[in-house]
């Protein structure tokens, strides 16, 4: 599929005839070696071609982009999710809607940082780094030119690239490995990390339910419609209930500002084990994630985001109050936070369902009632005056 794709632009285009004794091709070579390669060898883990996505978006149409709901997750929401579900050097994480790989690259990144803190010996170190990037992740993508995003992503990463399927996730993959030693052995998912086409059932919904069906524990983040959460992701919220316990609903920022204009949430989940009613759920409103964001298509990213309000440690603060609780509240307040039980019905799942409202009345509502009647009451004199006269 790579070469198929790329041979169009290599082998047919006029990127190789020499001007003033260099082609084209040399000088986006000599670019991309000395320019935008470091940054991979650096260790930094980016989504590159998730990027280069969204800014081709911005100029280019992509075929059915708009039905295929082609929207990609940023680099600081997918890290979120994975630090909510404690991804590790021992998970095994799956995505069914990998787009260009960013929920694995952000979860490669956390399982090779604590590989690297755990692991002493540089021999067994590098084992388990290997074992982690051909082994532990698997991500599947219906589209195929998002597909081939996703690949060259994850070589560009050093290669994580083992089990990227190109296939439809709900009607083609039946949660086996599909190549190398291991294929045709079951995949041991225990992290599953998911922003799915919204257009489908249920808001998204199939797909979680179809991967957590396969899943015999372990943690689940979801980023969807955040009102599949209050009636229209059923039946399958509902369903998912009856094997898995929700921890957490959180109402994002409009973090898709200039993509998307849908509501989103993130869904947490303890895999394999039933909700119970009595069950605590954690709701936050993240309404205020600390960034600032415009739209302007020939802006960069420090100007089309920008951290005005401690984004980082917000984002932080949000993994402690859904890991450890309230104790962690400092730049969020009780008001934004909520502990509540739900319903099995699979309809109660957002923040404003759980939200307080305080009825307690304060001493300025005391002080504005009275102005309001006296006020009145001045009016009133006034007008009878008028007719005593």
């Amino acid at each position: 599929m790579i070469i198929d794709s790329l041979k169009q632009v290599f082998l047919y285009a006029d990127l190789w005839k020499p001007i003033n004794g260099e082609s084209k091709l040399k000088t986006v070579y000599t670019t991309v070696e000395k320019e935008i390669m470091p940054i991979f060898t650096s260790g930094k883990h980016l989504d590159f071609t998730g990027k280069l996505f969204n800014v081709l978006n911005e100029w280019v149409d992509v075929p059915d982009g708009d039905k295929n709901d082609v929207v990609l997750t940023p680099r600081y929401v997918t890290d979120l999710m994975t630090k909510l579900c404690q991804v590790d050097m021992n998970s095994y994480v799956w995505d069914y809607a990998a787009g260009s790989g960013g929920f694995l690259i952000s979860a490669m990144k956390e399982m090779i940082n604590d590989a690297n803190r755990r692991i002493d010996s540089p021999q067994e170190r590098n084992r388990k780094i290997n074992k982690i990037k051909h082994e532990q992740l698997l991500g599947i993508e219906k589209l195929p030119d998002i597909y081939l995003l996703a690949v060259l992503n994850m070589i560009l990463m050093g290669d994580g690239s083992s089990n990227i399927i190109h296939a439809n996730s709900l009607t083609e993959f039946n949660g086996n490995y599909e190549q190398g030693a291991l294929k045709g052995q079951e995949f041991p998912a225990n992290v599953f990390l998911l922003n799915p086409p919204y257009s489908a059932s249920g808001k998204g919904f199939i797909f979680v339910e179809k991967a957590l069906k396969k899943m015999k524990g372990g943690k689940a983040a979801v980023l969807i419609q955040e009102n599949a959460g209050s009636g229209n992701g059923l039946p399958y919220t509902e369903n998912i209930l009856k094997n898995n316990t929700l921890l957490a609903s959180i109402h994002m920022s409009n973090i898709f500002l200039g993509k998307s204009s849908v509501q989103t949430a993130i869904y947490l989940f303890e895999v394999g084990k039933p909700h119970n009613e009595r069950n605590i759920v954690k709701f936050i409103d993240f309404s205020n994630d600390g960034y600032s964001r415009l739209h302007r298509k020939k802006s960069g990213m420090d100007v089309n985001l920008r951290n005005t309000d401690h984004a980082v440690e917000r984002y932080q603060e949000i993994v402690n109050l859904v890991l450890y609780g309230k104790p962690h509240l400092n730049y969020f307040t009780e008001e934004e936070f909520v502990e509540d039980t739900i319903s099995l019905n699979g309809k109660d799942w957002t923040f404003s369902q759980h939200k307080k409202v305080d009825t307690t009345p304060s001493e300025d509502d005391f002080r504005n009632t009275v102005k309001e009647y006296l006020s009145w009451k001045v009016s009133e004199v006034l007008k009878n005056g008028d007719k005593n006269d």
